[in-house]
């Protein structure tokens, strides 16, 4: 189960969570780098202060079976690849002390990669392909939500343990429990811009860094002070980006060219930069 540290609540989808019952699962937050190394996204334990990479055993609600869970920091190398290494072996001991799954049979183990869309899981399945195989990229990623579109055949990550992961397209609940948290997967990515708006998520975002006070956009788009308005931070973003825009305007002439600020263009270069952590590391959640 694969979900993102800035996001550690709302990047969880709680039918997942019903689903999974009691069959072992590791819950693998990616994307440390990402969030706030201040804010503790699972426990004490989990992250080490957002400096090294950590995991943390305890018995989930209901009844589940012993969740494990890491920390991906793909910024720092030496913790990211140590973290991936302990995946396989750790997955490979929680399904064998499992009565329910275990299989004397065989020796191989097939392992379902899930969660919601855009949270890393190809990036992932590469990763441990690459470490463990040698091997290059075996799944398509991008940067939006929706590429991997079915469940696709098993991948080889590991040959002692024999493991196979499964890619998954990524899954969200039918219905949200509150606007506020679709704001945030969409923010993060796991929504696709166009269905909420790009101005109504920068204006979110210019909340949510405000609240955090999180301060950094000031600095880069060469502002004075901070703002609550979205509409000057679009301008300066789209100023300090060359974000314009021809149009016609209608006159008593004819038709003249007249250029523009895009502000639409400018919300999604704020976007941008918030996803790629330029605007500081902040957890939504």
């Amino acid at each position: 189960l694969l979900s993102g540290t800035h996001i550690p609540l709302s990047g969880r989808n709680p039918m997942l969570q019903e689903v999974l019952g009691i069959r072992p699962h590791v819950l693998v937050l990616n994307k440390m780098d990402l969030a706030d190394p201040h804010r503790k996204p699972v426990s004490a334990r989990a992250g080490r202060e957002g400096r090294r990479a950590g995991w943390l055993a305890g018995w989930g609600s209901a009844g589940h079976r012993c969740q494990l869970c890491l920390c991906l920091c793909k910024q720092q190398l030496w913790s990211f690849s140590w973290v991936s290494l302990q995946i396989v072996p750790l997955v490979a001991k929680l399904v064998d002390n499992s009565p329910r799954y275990h299989r004397a049979e065989s020796t191989e183990y097939s392992i379902l990669v899930i969660g919601v869309p855009n949270v890393g899981k190809s990036s992932l399945i590469n990763s441990l392909r690459r470490l463990h195989l040698k091997k290059g990229r075996a799944t398509a990623v991008g940067g939006e939500p929706g590429v991997t579109k079915a469940v696709l055949t098993r991948i080889q990550v590991c040959e002692k343990p024999l493991m196979y992961l499964v890619d998954t397209p990524g899954v969200l609940p039918p219905k949200l429990e509150d606007v506020e948290t679709g704001m945030k997967l969409a923010l993060c990515g796991a929504i696709r811009d166009h269905l909420v708006g790009e101005d109504i998520m920068a204006d979110y975002l210019l909340y949510t860094l405000n609240k955090q006070q999180q301060f950094r956009y000031m600095q880069r788009y060469g502002l004075a002070e901070a703002c609550d308005a979205i509409e000057p931070v679009l301008r300066r973003v789209a100023l300090a980006r060359g974000r314009t825009q021809k149009v016609k305007v209608l006159t008593g002439t004819g038709n003249v060219n007249v250029t523009t600020l895009d502000y639409p263009a400018a919300a999604y270069e704020l976007l941008r930069d918030f996803r790629a952590g330029r605007l500081g590391r902040v957890t939504l959640d």
